[in-house]
């Protein structure tokens, strides 16, 4: 595994996420309850950046058509999406976060 430190550990509060670049892809990292998770920034029903919606519980929204990603699995929780998101690992240590992009 190719870990790469993305943000501090206190830097997201919960339901907050940051738009990070790792491996050469776009990626989210996102604090869903106090657990860290990254996923692919795009949704992958219209290719429209997570970015710009909203972490509820332990999910993402897509603000485009309201589609809800699992942060953990990258399961489409509802319509209109139906192909997951990629996930990534994800590690807490030395005070940073790190994901790998592998």
């Amino acid at each position: 595994m190719a870990f790469v430190a993305v943000a501090a550990e206190g830097e997201l509060k919960p339901a907050q996420m940051k738009r990070v670049a790792a491996g050469g892809k776009r990626l989210l990292l996102c604090n869903a309850e106090g657990e860290y998770f990254c996923v692919d920034e795009m949704c992958s029903h219209e290719d429209y950046s997570l970015y710009f919606g909203c972490i509820k519980g332990r999910s993402i929204k897509c603000s485009l058509h309201g589609s809800y990603f699992n942060l953990a699995s990258g399961q489409p929780e509802n319509e209109p999406a139906d192909c997951p998101i990629r996930t990534y690992p994800v590690k807490v240590e030395a005070g940073q976060v790190w994901v790998d992009p592998t």
